[in-house]
């Protein structure tokens, strides 16, 4: 569980099973939290989901981030895309299989493959009696990614 101060705590949608022993314990919404947060809303934010709704996909991005335990790639469920594709931390990326394709945000970057969060209010199906539900993650190699958007930020002008 996050505290994110003002008697007010997050619990993750992650099963216990893919959690680090410390988040079982109540942790502090940290400065590192509070910078991946701002990335992942400004990623997330052209999905046009409601305010609740975006806050609960960016919380869990923060959490799955922080408490997700190192996991092996399950690319076997997705149909390879490009082989140059390096992703970023915050990158909306699109998997696809023969079953679906779906939206999924990269929280954490590797050599080779990168922790991905679903980003779908509909399940996506990885095969069949499988799937992953919205909010929940799974490491996926690089070769499987196409990129839906840079991560990039938006600017205004001032003067």
């Amino acid at each position: 569980m996050l505290d994110l101060g003002d008697d007010m705590l997050f619990r993750t949608l992650l099963p216990r099973k893919v959690l680090v022993t410390c988040a079982f314990a109540s942790s502090q919404f940290t400065v590192e939290d509070a910078a991946d947060y701002q990335l992942f809303l400004e990623s997330l934010d052209g999905l046009n989901y409601s305010g609740p709704r975006l806050v609960e996909l960016v919380l869990n991005c923060v959490a799955s981030k922080r408490f997700h335990k190192p996991v092996q790639p399950k690319s076997w469920f997705f149909e390879p895309r490009s082989a140059d594709f390096t992703p970023k931390e915050g990158n909306i990326v699109q998997l696809t299989n023969q079953f679906n394709q779906g939206r999924f945000i990269v929280l954490d970057v590797g050599e080779n493959a990168s922790l991905c969060l679903s980003a779908e209010l509909e399940p996506f199906i990885l095969s069949p009696g499988k799937e992953l539900v919205f909010g929940q993650a799974i490491k996926v190699m690089h070769d499987r990614m196409e990129c839906v958007n840079s991560g990039s930020q938006k600017i205004a002008l001032v003067g």
